[in-house]
């Protein structure tokens, strides 16, 4: 899709490429969450619950399922550095796990689901094009679809504010529609590499997050959400 004239923003440390100018002193969660109204959880917000976003513990995320394998996972200060940017990323576009209610990155270091979340790598045979694959707290997580196709415009969407020119998204098989969910994420894709644009699926996909994006500007209350579609 050739390079964006915009000046990428992203770097994986120790590749060659810029410094990140994240850093180890990323934006805080607080910072960033500070232009989303919120909504009550039943399952709590203690900090001490959360591993560090500069703070990569190989037993609080998942392992690297199918889609990742054989080709270049990232680890360490390279993982941290891009869930950071995602972290950004998804608040932009409102990628937002509704049952927890908090950007979707912070699956990533919430202890309490240490096998689920987010794993990167970069194409073997093509490092400008970045696999990450999702892997949802149980498999029967009814957000699946909806949070894999956002993250999947979100990424792409955003595309001048990383160096990889797509970023391909897929369930893990571990979710029981996951074949159904990744058929529609590899069409999405197909449309994105033939047009270098983000379709809008007419049977709704942003649906979900449409609506929290509302209610939120809104101020609405937890009673608003009831028919959302759990």
């Amino acid at each position: 899709m050739g390079e964006s004239l915009v000046p990428k923003m992203f770097s994986a440390v120790g590749s060659g490429r810029g410094p990140n100018i994240y850093g180890s002193n990323g934006t805080s969660d607080r910072s960033v969450s500070a232009g989303m109204r919120g909504f009550s959880s039943p399952f709590g917000n203690d900090e001490a619950l959360f591993d560090s976003y500069d703070a990569f513990v190989p037993a609080n995320v998942p392992e690297p399922g199918p889609f990742l394998d054989g080709h270049d996972v990232l680890t360490g200060k390279e993982h941290l550095a891009f869930h950071r940017l995602t972290r950004e990323l998804f608040e932009k576009r409102t990628v937002y796990d509704m049952t927890f209610n908090y950007n979707l990155a912070r699956l990533n270091i919430d202890t309490r689901h240490p096998d689920a979340g987010y794993r990167y790598a970069e194409e073997a045979d093509d490092p400008t094009v970045l696999r990450a694959e999702f892997t949802p707290t149980t498999p029967f997580c009814p957000q699946a679809h909806t949070l894999t196709i956002a993250s999947f415009r979100a990424w792409n969407g955003l595309s001048d504010r990383h160096e990889y020119d797509l970023v391909r998204v897929r369930s893990a098989p571990t979710h029981h529609q996951s074949d159904s969910i990744n058929e529609r994420l590899e069409a999405l894709e197909t449309s994105y590499r033939e047009t270098g644009e983000i379709t809008t699926d007419a049977e709704g996909d942003e649906g979900m997050t449409a609506r929290i994006e509302r209610a939120l500007q809104e101020d609405r209350t937890d009673e608003t959400f009831e028919d959302v579609p759990f």
